[in-house]
């Protein structure tokens, strides 16, 4: 089972942009598709984005769609979403986690980093 670790969470301020990464330990991410969710207080844990390892197709959802982008670093096992224009709304604990392809069942989970936007 692949573990994952994230990273890149902070404070920024509303039009900021953060980078959160994701990466495997032990394991290499080419054979899964990675997923990014987020849960902010209060309300369940939505899925914004997904890259499949397949043929590197991307899926956003409405939310964060034109502003969020999630891209592969094989070299490094890591699958990077860059945030730009955040909204207060963002703000959220940010999960990554492998599938067999998007949408599907996740097998693993990481443990999260806080992302707050705040002026």
């Amino acid at each position: 089972q692949v573990q994952l670790v994230e990273s890149g969470g902070g404070l920024v301020q509303p039009g900021g942009s953060l980078r959160l990464s994701c990466t495997a330990s032990e394991f290499t991410l080419d054979w899964y598709d990675i997923s990014w969710f987020r849960q902010a207080p209060g309300k369940g844990r939505e899925g914004i984005s997904c890259i499949s390892f397949r043929d590197g197709s991307t899926h956003y959802a409405e939310s964060v769609k034109g502003r969020f982008t999630i891209s592969r670093a094989n070299a490094k096992n890591t699958v990077n979403l860059e945030m730009n224009n955040l909204k207060i709304e963002d703000t959220a604990v940010y999960y990554c986690a492998a599938s067999s392809r998007c949408g599907a069942e996740i097998s693993s989970w990481g443990q999260g980093t806080q992302v707050t936007v705040s002026s």
